[in-house]
C-alpha cells in the first residue's frame, strides 16, 4: 500500500468520516483557510491514481468514496512506524509512548481493558 502525504491523508480522513462526498462537501469539512476547489480536486485525483479513492458519476460531477479502509491504512502506517523507529518491537513503541505521554498505571489498565474487550 502506498504512503500518503499530509494533504492526501487529510482528505482521506474526511472521506472515511463521510463515507462518500463530492469535492465541495470535502472542502466544507476542511479547516480555515479553505483550500481552492482545484487544489482539493487535484488531491482527490491523485488519491484515485493511488487507488485509495473511487468515484461514481452523479449529474455533472463525481461522488468520491474510499477504496482503502481506515483500519487497513492505520495498521500499515503503525507497522511502518514500529519497524522504522522501534526495530519492529511493539513493546519498545508502547514504552516510548507511555514515557513521552506520561501515562500512569491506571490509564494503562484502562487501555488493556479496551484491548481485552476488542479481543472477545
Amino acid at each position: 500500500m502506498k504512503q500518503l502525504t499530509k494533504a492526501e491523508e487529510d482528505i482521506m480522513q474526511i472521506l472515511w468520516d463521510l463515507e462518500q462526498a463530492n469535492v465541495a462537501a470535502i472542502i466544507e469539512k476542511l479547516p480555515e483557510p479553505k483550500p481552492a476547489y482545484n487544489t482539493v480536486s487535484t488531491i482527490v485525483r491523485i488519491l484515485e491514481n493511488k487507488e485509495f479513492v473511487g468515484y461514481r458519476k452523479e449529474g455533472r460531477g463525481h461522488i468520491y468514496f474510499p477504496l482503502v479502509q481506515k483500519a487497513d491504512y492505520s495498521n500499515q502506517t503503525l507497522n511502518k512506524l514500529m519497524n522504522g523507529y522501534f526495530q519492529g518491537s511493539f513493546k519498545s513503541m508502547v514504552s516510548f509512548f507511555m514515557k513521552k505521554n506520561d501515562i500512569n498505571m491506571s490509564e494503562m489498565e484502562e487501555i488493556m481493558k479496551e484491548i481485552n474487550k476488542e479481543e472477545n
